[in-house]
């Protein structure tokens, strides 16, 4: 008998911050639960997933270029060289585990931008790799939602099928991955795995208005809307500013929250724009560092998903800026559905509005998430229960005979 091999695999290390809570709640789990496995990562950023979480990591692709738009005919070259060398490596990855584990995120979406031959079949290789090694493959809290480009959606789907382990963050997702032909009758849905995560004290305003996170994204709509991609950036940056200018008008502080490295040129624009040392940026670099600042605030108003978990779970009255489905099924299973405004067109004056009616409603409000925040730490608590009946066996053999093929 051997300690059992866990390995986690996505976009991990890489800047976003959503993605690296989801490993940080997976990674809880673990040592609270499994403290004898041995757990290493296949993922976008391995230095930083090793020096902030302290587990061994390898390189997601063999090519260092693989996000960079290939131009030259070396890198055309290159890219396409790192896909053949990547089925190898993958698969030797994923032989050398019982367990790989694909925490959280959107992995079967393309609600922003995404090519069929990046991460998509980059997951499918993983998928594929598990089925044929008999590794047990778990997609874990997931997001998912209806993929219109062919090549996407069939790499999607087969992640999917060839997965040992589903669970999904919302219904919506579950319902995605039954409309593109997967089986999902024994799919469990369950909340965000940042529910997971310790919540920071929450404070109680009290005197006169407080500060208002506003978190914001570098947004140019989704995989189906690049042709459109510039002009809904714009939309959303102006719509954005002018909704910052407005607080700042009535002396609210303003606090600019990011989820993504990208997201710091809009920062940038915004503060440029709107030149008030009410309006301060977060330097924040991890889920917690989120909450404590949307705990901080009276009022959230946010894009990234993350973001809004963050002030959800920290228990404040929040207005999503809807890009997709997936915040409008947050928004409605922590009992705030009425709260969204649609991030492809920040029309000031509704938002304003709507801001206004979440104020006046805050300490109802601040109850309600309360009483949902209970509920879904409970639901994850069953969650890994889950996980842990279809992943760990009480006994796990040694790979003696998979290393003799």
């Amino acid at each position: 008998m051997t300690p059992v091999r866990v390995g986690v695999f996505g976009l991990l290390g890489s800047g976003n911050l959503g993605n690296d809570g989801s490993l940080e709640a997976v990674l809880g789990y673990l040592r609270t639960e499994h403290p004898e496995a041995a757990v290493d990562a296949l993922c976008g950023g391995p230095e930083a997933v090793t020096a902030r979480f302290g587990i061994p990591a390898t390189r997601l692709h063999w090519y260092r270029g693989e996000y960079r738009t290939a131009s030259r005919a070396g890198a055309v070259v290159g890219k396409g060289a790192g896909k053949l060398v990547d089925v190898v490596r993958t698969a030797a990855w994923v032989r050398r585990h019982d367990v790989v584990i694909v925490p959280g995120m959107g992995v079967l979406e393309a609600t922003l931008p995404l090519r069929p031959w990046g991460f998509p079949y980059s997951l499918f290789l993983l998928c594929a790799s598990g089925r044929l090694l008999r590794t047990r493959v778990a997609l874990v809290g997931v997001g998912a939602a209806p993929i219109g480009e062919r090549a996407t959606r069939a790499l999607v789907r087969w992640s999917a099928r060839l997965a040992t382990y589903r669970s999904y963050r919302d219904t919506q997702s579950r319902d995605a991955m039954r409309g593109m032909g997967v089986n999902t009758e024994r799919d469990e849905v369950c909340p965000d795995l940042a529910f997971a995560l310790p919540t920071p004290p929450a404070s109680t305003p009290s005197g006169p208005p407080g500060p208002v996170c506003v978190g914001v994204m570098d947004f140019h709509g989704g995989n189906d809307d690049r042709a459109r991609a510039e002009e809904i950036h714009r939309r959303y940056l102006d719509g954005t500013t002018r909704f910052v200018r407005a607080l700042i008008e009535e002396g609210r502080p303003v606090r600019l929250l990011t989820g993504d490295a990208c997201d710091a040129s809009v920062v940038a624009a915004i503060q440029e724009a709107v030149d008030s040392p009410l309006v301060t940026a977060a330097e924040a670099t991890s889920l917690a560092d989120l909450m404590k600042e949307t705990a901080a605030a009276d009022a959230v108003v946010a894009t990234r998903y993350h973001n809004l978990v963050c002030a959800l779970k920290a228990g404040t009255p929040t207005i999503a800026l809807s890009y997709a489905s997936k915040s409008d099924a947050l928004m409605a299973r922590m009992g705030l559905g009425a709260y969204c405004h649609p991030a492809r067109e920040v029309d000031t004056e509704q938002l304003l509005e709507l801001f206004r009616s979440l104020e006046k409603r805050s300490a109802e409000l601040r109850r309600t998430l309360a009483e949902r925040n209970q509920v879904a730490a409970r639901q994850l608590k069953d969650q890994f229960a889950a996980l842990t009946s279809a992943l760990f066996p009480a006994a796990v053999p040694t790979h003696t005979s998979r290393k003799a093929l």
